[in-house]
């Protein structure tokens, strides 16, 4: 093992290694905030069920929760391929397309 390579697997900075991420703070309080107006549209959807809302826009409401899962996902994906994905190339590990292509394919099945 590389001394460079080494040193990030120490300081947790790598993607593969670890398998952890490396988002910037900023980015981290984005997901966080996305996460959390997700997380109240959910107990606003349940709500809505609960008081035998019209179905039609039961759906409506859950079209809105899916689409800001999917802005979720196109962030951390975003992120993994610009890093993670990269990194693991760079350190020639050409097995993290077939992993990515995996991902992709599963993200595109919603």
């Amino acid at each position: 093992m590389s001394e460079k390579h080494e040193e990030v697997m120490n300081a947790g900075e790598s993607c593969h290694s670890a398998r952890k991420s490396h988002h910037s703070e900023e980015t981290k309080k984005n997901l966080v905030t996305r996460l959390n107006r997700i997380e109240g549209q959910i107990r606003g959807v349940k709500g809505l069920i609960e008081r035998d809302t019209y179905c039609d826009d039961v759906i409506t409401q859950i079209s809105a929760i899916q689409s800001a899962l999917n802005g979720v996902s196109k962030i951390l994906l975003e992120g993994h391929m610009k890093n993670c994905v990269v990194e693991r190339i760079q350190d020639g590990e050409l097995e993290v397309v077939d992993e990515l292509l995996v991902t992709m394919q599963r993200l595109m099945k919603k």
